[in-house]
């Protein structure tokens, strides 16, 4: 009944204020006008990265890419709506946890908080699955003048899973804001394995240099 009322309360609300993009148009989807919501860069893609299916919302081109700096960088968090709204376009697989994207000590109190936490939690609400965090990320070294096998084992040995873990769950949804390689997200997901979750999906808000003619829609 409260999620209802939260929800009529929000689309009143949006009837009377303009567009979060061109402050123009009534809001009509996670707080931005039809227009503007066609015209985003939409992949709507799974891509690969070593040998896993990442399934992507946007290319990382404007305005997402503008979005997603200023909401991580510039603790611009009115930008969660339609960020984590962009994520429920996709066709998510059914799972028993979402898990975030961990960053370091280091990071978290340098942003003030973990942006992929911040998603997960609006998925978790709408989707009623509980977010998990069974791993913690190290500090990150630079990875300047490593060989890109250095780089992928420095990148490795970021995660470490958590001791006196009550509960693990099978299936599990890694969300993370930005794809490049995908090695943090390969990372994450043998350290899951390790645990002993049987299947792993991961889904992003963007990736960039993807082809779209390359790989399948996700309609």
């Amino acid at each position: 009944m409260f999620k209802l009322l939260s929800r009529g309360a929000q689309q009143v609300a949006d009837y009377f204020t303009a567009c979060h993009l061109c402050d123009i148009g009534v809001r009509a989807h996670h707080g931005v006008c039809q227009s503007c919501w066609q015209q985003l860069p939409w992949l709507k893609h799974k891509i690969e990265r070593h040998q896993q299916d990442i399934l992507v919302a946007c290319h990382y081109e404007y305005p997402i890419s503008q979005l997603i700096q200023q909401f991580k960088y510039e603790q611009q968090l009115h930008h969660l709506r339609l960020l984590s709204g962009l994520l429920l376009e996709l066709k998510l697989p059914k799972v028993h946890a979402i898990v975030p994207m961990p960053i370091s000590n280091d990071r978290l109190m340098e942003r003030g908080f973990n942006q992929s936490l911040l998603i997960a939690k609006e998925l978790s609400k709408v989707l009623n699955i509980p977010v998990w965090q069974p791993v913690q990320r190290l500090a990150q070294h630079s990875q300047k003048g490593l060989s890109r096998l250095e780089r992928l084992e420095n990148i490795e040995d970021q995660f470490v899973a958590k001791t006196h873990l009550q509960l693990i769950y099978r299936k599990v949804l890694i969300i993370d804001d930005v794809v490049t390689t995908g090695s943090s997200i390969n990372a994450l997901s043998q350290v899951l394995k390790q645990l002993g979750c049987q299947h792993i999906y991961s889904a992003c808000l963007a990736a960039g240099g993807v082809k779209q003619a390359n790989h399948d829609v996700i309609v």
